[in-house]
């Protein structure tokens, strides 16, 4: 595997929204995004400086409908974009931790770039909205975001009351644990003991 070539470029168009996204694992946290959701590109731009990772991301949606289809577009194209870049999966780590905190919150995230599906949480959030993003579109953005990057992903909120608060550690936590699980290991191998990962 050559390191610094893993990167991918995807495109949506629907009746709802229209993405482009460019991923590049190996960089150097720079980000240039615009979802139309003030609160989402700030957690996007805070996701791919925190990770390591290049991310540019142009959106537009059907806002004037809500922000559903747009946080769970975006969700689908990063996880599609993803599974591009970690191919499959040889030399990689697989497996990530992150606790965050930020101020009174505290997240963690765990992961696992194994080719199988998996969201688990136990996410509260106090607040029904943070700026201009309906909180429960979180829960969304993970899911399609595991399920379209073949991922295993499990969110535990140890503490915390501030719904910002919250979510920035959510989306810090993942962003440090993907960036372990993505790091290179061994050129060669693939960490699992049938040979392949199911990707």
């Amino acid at each position: 595997m050559d390191k610094n070539v893993r990167s991918a470029d995807v495109s949506r168009a629907t009746s709802e929204t229209e993405i482009k996204i460019s991923l590049v694992l190996d960089g150097s946290g720079k980000a240039a995004v615009s979802t139309g959701i003030g609160f989402l590109d700030h957690m996007l731009t805070a996701f791919a400086r925190h990770g390591g990772f290049d991310l540019t991301l142009n959106c537009r949606g059907d806002l004037e409908v809500d922000g559903h289809h747009t946080v769970e577009d975006i969700g689908i194209c990063l996880g599609q974009a993803l599974r591009q870049c970690i191919g499959d999966g040889t030399g990689i780590g697989r497996y990530g931790n992150a606790f965050i905190p930020m101020d009174e919150a505290l997240v963690q995230v765990v992961v696992d770039l194994c080719g199988r599906s998996f969201v688990t949480h136990n996410l509260k959030f106090p607040q029904e909205r943070v700026g201009d993003l309906d909180s429960c579109l979180i829960v969304e953005f993970l899911r399609a975001f595991a399920v379209n990057a073949g991922i295993t992903v499990h969110v535990r909120q140890l503490a915390g009351f501030n719904t910002h608060h919250l979510i920035e550690a959510l989306f810090k936590a993942l962003a440090y644990a993907l960036n372990q699980a993505v790091k290179v290991v061994d050129q060669e191998r693939v960490l699992s003991t049938k040979g392949k990962l199911d990707l």
